[in-house]
């Protein structure tokens, strides 16, 4: 007897530009465990070609956004999916965007799984019109999570027993024998993400202050586009706190190039307060390469990193603190190597793509 594979329609997000919701995305188009277990189907729901035009309208936007609803429709005819999959936007003009995806599969009496990789529910929840279309958005709906979290985003219209979680994975590079780690005199530090002030930039920078006055010595890379930060105000600020001989901006660097930095890096940096902090991928990659890490309480950051094993979580926004720990792992190397260690072993157990791939072919199959 023929085994006929649940039929899945996947309404995501695929790159360019590249960002995490993409980049799992393309995860999930390419991976081969989730295309042989289910027959699927794929709908990109991006617009925008890089990250400036994320945010902004414009009528080939419109043309595109307009072509993606029909293509929905005609997939729902022909296709006639037993699972629809959306990657939705939690709140903003997305989110209306979006709801109109949901509300096409609610009319076919399709299931629908909506997969996260934002937040935002809870602060719009409060507005009348949000609030309406929330509990509409949300009645019989399964919900993909991050980490558990995130939950209380959401726990005023799903119950627990209607939400799944899946922390996202990662290609690895390769095993933690064979990255080359290079054996610096002095301690690197490393930023990497695009220079965007609540991604905690001049946290860092007044952080690296108290550091240079107390004559530790150091070096810091920051790695990542311009944000809204240009370069010049970046090195004005590195300039005002005396910081030309610690500090360098790299700019953008992939593949190959990105190896390198993280191959020359000793402590991995982000004290980010960024509101719509999620699960940045960013760490699972610093913990492929073995390093300690310090971040902030924000999102499903507290997930990655269990304080005082892999790295150190401090408050956002907290100087004094971030420069105390960044000083306890550049004075003790046994300490770095004990908490890249357990980084590096926690990626290899949690965080692989294997792994992410596993966690949701089975959550796909659970669902009716």
């Amino acid at each position: 007897m023929q085994v006929v594979n649940k039929k899945i329609l996947f309404i995501l997000h695929l790159p360019p530009p590249v960002h995490g919701s993409s980049l799992v995305g393309e995860f999930i188009n390419k991976s081969n465990i989730i295309n042989t277990t289910f027959n699927c189907k794929y709908i990109n729901l991006g617009t925008s070609k890089s990250i400036d035009e994320i945010g902004k309208s414009g009528f080939k936007k419109m043309i595109l956004y307009i072509s993606i609803i029909f293509r929905t429709l005609n997939q729902l005819i022909a296709f006639k999916p037993d699972l629809v999959y959306l990657a939705m936007t939690a709140k903003g003009i997305a989110f209306y965007k979006d709801m109109v995806m949901v509300f096409l599969a609610k009319l076919f009496g399709i299931q629908l799984v909506i997969h996260f990789h934002n937040k935002g529910v809870s602060v719009n929840q409060n507005k009348s019109i949000d609030n309406f279309l929330y509990k509409r958005v949300f009645k019989n709906t399964k919900v993909i999570l991050l980490s558990k979290y995130l939950y209380p985003d959401i726990k005023k219209y799903v119950k627990k027993e209607n939400v799944f979680y899946c922390p996202n994975g990662i290609p690895a590079i390769g095993s933690n024998e064979n990255i080359v780690k290079i054996n610096n005199d002095t301690v690197q530090l490393l930023f990497l993400s695009n220079l965007i002030e609540s991604k905690g930039v001049y946290v860092l920078l007044k952080a690296l202050r108290i550091l240079k006055s107390k004559a530790i010595s150091f070096s810091c890379n920051f790695v990542g586009g311009i944000g809204d930060i240009t370069e010049e105000a970046f090195n004005n600020k590195v300039s005002s706190l005396q910081l030309q001989d610690h500090v360098q901006y790299l700019g953008k660097k992939y593949d190959q190039k990105k190896i390198a930095v993280f191959s020359n890096t000793d402590i991995f940096v982000l004290p980010t307060f960024y509101h719509n902090e999620c699960f940045p991928l960013v760490l699972l990659e610093a913990s492929q390469f073995a390093l300690p890490m310090v971040s902030t309480f924000e999102g499903a950051i507290p997930e990655i990193i269990n304080d005082g094993i892999n790295g150190f979580i401090i408050e956002k926004n907290d100087i004094a603190a971030l420069a105390d720990k960044l000083e306890l792992l550049i004075k003790d190397e046994t300490l770095r190597t004990k908490l890249g260690n357990a980084a590096f072993k926690k990626f290899k157990k949690e965080y692989t793509l294997t792994k992410f791939e596993s966690n949701m072919c089975t959550i796909l199959k659970s669902i009716n």
